[in-house]
């Protein structure tokens, strides 16, 4: 009678639970339907891969190597332990029960205890780098939700040691310290309470255990631990082809009510499904510019706050539609703190851009990607903030004045200042040791060399063109500019959410580029070369696009140039954000730089994929900061933390903010900013070897 008992209530309270279960999951597959539909490209190798690698390989984990290993631990262990949970479960009605492993069952439970054992110790290092140590990317989740994870695993955990050791001393079993060495100790120790007293301890921990782990089940797709289900599917279902890549918008839609992103359900079903899986490890705004010098920005908490504005929103849908499933706890979800049926009897939801997501963190981004490339789950912040602008931009008209002036100079005169388009070669004729033809004026030509408006009217810019000008001389290439014809990349445009004059200078541009019979492209700008790389293709350009420093490296290798006076610096190098983390493209920069007789490369502590961005991309070159401290100045000081003589770097967007860093820190004198081919120019011998 007290077996049936048993079964009727774990059967109650075990049905229950997995409805809840189901319930909350389903209303979140149900949120994230609200979003648009996206075009998924099969590429099954692709996600698979990636799957493997992120998820099963918990690659990105263990860019913080301590946490990497323990979220390892607890990855695998968990799946181990569900094994082994069926059996439990098991042992609650039948007496003594085993899986039917015959002899190979003594090495299951070595296995099985060993997890548990692993597992508990995972946990108390997890709680202990969260309250111990205090790590300041977890400081937004150590509250009592954090508190209670750590808390239910580790009685999970403890119970089921517990649970086995007393269940040796109700069968009367010699403790087994081999095979079972942990409940084995704990049958050890209350080996004298006897068979009836080891019955009553089996049963009550083998109930602890069964409510803690149905209550676990019922709390996890409702908090931030929903990533345990959300995760694998969003690193399956993300973006594939070039990273960083943004979606196009179809301005020949003509059912389209706004451009951009204004509503929540206004992003794609891959978009939203990001916000589910979000860990709320901290890894990205731990890692973002904007975040680390003090503005408003933080990358995770964007995600959170759009996760629990989508739960709001979807909740108060769900609850006018009698059919669907309304979510269970609504009231610990919402934003409001309103249950569903109070959500929907409010006429007016909050606004996504305003209530939600402030517009001074929107304008915040740099774009650099950092968060993206720290986080485990594979997130896309950059993508939102790029559609949340699109709307201020084209939908509302809601334009920071400098933006606008940007946009207006671009429209005017086809570069940020405003300045005479016609006074786009003046450059050229600064340095009388130069050859620079236009496309008009060759016949032919193997590279239109992309000069870029940072290199065609920046002073300190054109020093850059001007040294890889002369280097291509020297290494006997065969280039041409556009010159006055040129117009800007468009890059810039569309980072700042004007997708409508990005595709017209880039169908401009394509034009002009198929006119001259364009097959190679070559640009010192790394802005310009991602998206001539991997944006403009959609449009048509068809043409191999290299960024000066890989041609550089490609020349030295074929002794075409020969690096061979003596530079003596040593040189802190910095990774631009869209030739790293964009294209990564690391080494070879580095690989130049070593190859110069005399030079000494030095590391800063954030350095390659880790790399932290100058301040000046997603249009923040042409926007004042007004929050906190300069990025470029943060930037700056991590360079002169390591003593160098020069900074190095291979944009001019970079290198300007690099020399307003040692202007501001008044070191300019002592430290030298240099780009890549200024560098290589000063050890090349001046005639074609």
């Amino acid at each position: 009678m007290l077996s049936l008992l048993n079964l009727l209530a774990f059967l109650a309270i075990a049905g229950y639970a997995f409805y809840l279960f189901v319930n909350v999951v389903y209303t979140r597959i149900v949120f994230v339907k609200l979003g648009k539909k996206a075009d998924f490209e099969p590429n099954l190798k692709e996600r698979l891969n990636a799957v493997l690698i992120n998820g099963f390989g918990q690659r990105k984990l263990f860019k913080d190597k301590k946490s990497g290993f323990m979220h390892l631990i607890l990855f695998y262990t968990f799946f181990i332990i569900q094994v082994g949970l069926i059996e439990l479960i098991i042992k609650g009605f039948i007496k003594g029960y085993e899986f039917p492993f015959g002899e190979g069952h003594k090495y299951f439970s070595l296995l099985q205890e060993w997890a548990t054992f692993l597992m508990l110790l995972a946990v108390i290092y997890g709680f202990y780098r969260r309250y111990g140590e205090k790590l300041k990317r977890l400081q937004w989740q150590r509250d009592g939700k954090a508190a209670f994870v750590y808390i239910v695993l580790s009685v999970l955990t403890s119970s089921i040691l517990l649970t086995l050791g007393f269940e040796a001393i109700m069968l009367d079993h010699e403790p087994n310290l081999t095979y079972a060495p942990f409940s084995g100790a704990i049958a050890l120790l209350f080996s004298g309470i006897g068979s009836t007293a080891g019955t009553v301890l089996f049963y009550l921990f083998w109930w602890v255990h069964m409510v803690t782990v149905f209550s676990f089940m019922v709390f996890v797709p409702q908090s931030k631990q929903a990533h345990e289900l959300f995760a694998i599917f969003n690193i399956f279902f993300k973006k594939t082809g070039p990273v960083g890549k943004l979606r196009s918008v179809d301005f020949e839609d003509e059912e389209a009510e706004e451009f951009g992103v204004g509503k929540i359900e206004n992003f794609t079903q891959q978009q939203l499904i990001d916000l589910y899986a979000c860990a709320e490890c901290g890894r990205c705004t731990n890692m973002c510019p904007a975040s680390v010098t003090g503005k408003t920005l933080s990358p995770m908490a964007l995600m959170v706050k759009m996760r629990d504005h989508l739960t709001e929103k979807g909740a108060a849908v769900t609850s006018r539609s009698p059919w669907m499933p309304r979510p269970i706890f609504g009231s610990s979800i919402a934003v409001s703190g309103l249950g569903a049926q109070e959500t929907a009897a409010t006429l007016e939801m909050p606004s996504l851009i305003g209530d939600v997501i402030t517009e001074e963190e929107l304008w915040a981004c740099t774009t650099c990607r950092n968060c993206e490339d720290q986080c485990p789950v594979g997130n896309e912040h950059v993508d939102k903030i790029i559609d949340l602008r699109r709307f201020l931009v084209l939908t509302e008209g809601n334009i920071p004045q400098e933006a606008n002036r940007y946009f207006q100079n671009i429209e005017r005169q086809s570069n940020p200042w405003g300045l005479n388009r016609k006074e786009r070669m003046n450059w050229r004729d600064e340095r009388s040791d130069i050859e620079v033809p236009t496309v008009d004026e060759v016949d032919e030509f193997e590279y239109l060399f992309w000069v870029g408006s940072m290199g065609s009217y920046d002073k300190r810019s054109q020093k850059i063109v001007q040294s890889f000008a002369k280097i291509m001389n020297v290494a006997g290439i065969k280039f041409a500019v556009l010159g006055n014809k040129e117009r800007n990349s468009g890059d810039t445009s569309r980072r700042m959410g004007n997708e409508f004059l990005f595709q017209q200078l880039c169908r401009e541009n394509i034009s002009n580029f198929q006119s001259h019979g364009v097959k190679k492209i070559v640009t010192i700008d790394p802005h310009a070369f991602n998206t001539f790389k991997n944006e403009y293709p959609e449009f048509g350009l068809e043409a191999e696009v290299y960024h000066h420093t890989e041609l550089i490296w490609k020349w030295i290798q074929e002794g075409r140039i020969k690096p061979v006076k003596e530079v003596k610096e040593t040189i802190a190098y910095h990774d631009s954000c869209y030739l790293g983390r964009y294209n990564n493209i690391y080494d070879i920069p580095r690989q130049i730089l070593t190859s110069i007789p005399g030079m000494e490369l030095l590391e800063m502590e954030r350095n390659k994929q880790d790399s932290m961005c100058c301040g000046a991309g997603g249009g923040m070159m042409w926007i004042e900061e007004k929050q906190g401290k300069r990025i470029n100045v943060e930037r700056t000081e991590q360079a002169l933390s390591v003593n160098p003589s020069m900074i190095g770097s291979n944009c001019p967007y970079c290198l300007t903010m690099l020399s307003d860093g040692t202007k501001a820190k008044e070191v300019e004198e002592q430290v030298k900013t240099m780009d890549i081919a200024e560098i290589v120019e000063r050890s090349i011998a001046t005639v074609n070897g």
